[in-house]
């Protein structure tokens, strides 16, 4: 064989690097902000080109919003939404919730916020499509929130399952701002350990 023949062939997976475009724009949005970021930046912390960037996604809003429908929506579903469906009772869902995520903040000893928060703070207000998009995650929350709720509690009413449900959404929201702030998981531990008994 001659040596060219020897070098592994060069393979173009654009799924991948579609992928890898996603992952890379998250953490830039979640260290720096959307408005902070640029397209150069992506390209640059991608390893990749700018016809690489735009094949995929046309504008840097078409970025955004696929970070926050593939990104930020299935992190939620991960972190905050699947512990509480599977757990035996929402209280210990939201507890186990809680308990991870300031678990994680307090190993990694940096808060850098809630994506969802980040991104529905910084974009709510400038942009429709962006309020919808950050908003479409909330709903999933809170309605996944409900549904556990009126499981465990089949005398509860839709109304109170809404408000319970928001109640949780918004201690989390609340407190993930306030640890940014103080760099520290304590407004969490706080959250969870006032949650408790209002979910008991």
């Amino acid at each position: 064989m001659t040596k060219d023949l020897e070098k592994p062939k060069r393979t173009n997976n654009p799924q991948a690097m579609r992928a890898r475009l996603l992952d890379v724009a998250a953490i830039l949005f979640q260290q720096r902000g959307y408005n902070a970021t640029s397209i150069h930046d992506v390209v640059k912390a991608a390893a990749t080109t700018g016809g690489a960037l735009h094949h995929h996604f046309a504008t840097k809003k078409a970025l955004g919003l696929a970070v926050i429908a593939e990104r930020v929506a299935v992190e939620v579903e991960k972190t905050a939404i699947r512990p509480v469906a599977t757990a035996a009772s929402i209280a210990q869902g939201v507890a186990t919730f809680l308990d991870n995520v300031a678990g994680t903040l307090e190993h990694n000893q940096a808060v850098s916020g809630c994506p969802l928060n980040n991104l529905a703070l910084e974009l709510s207000l400038a942009d429709s499509d962006f309020r919808e998009a950050v908003n479409t995650v909330f709903d999933r929350w809170r309605e996944a929130l409900v549904l556990r709720l009126k499981a465990d509690r089949q005398t509860l009413n839709t109304s109170d399952a809404n408000d319970l449900a928001t109640l949780v959404v918004a201690s989390y929201s609340g407190a993930m701002a306030m640890a940014k702030a103080s760099q520290s998981a304590e407004p969490l531990r706080a959250s969870a350990r006032q949650l408790a008994l209002v979910l008991a």
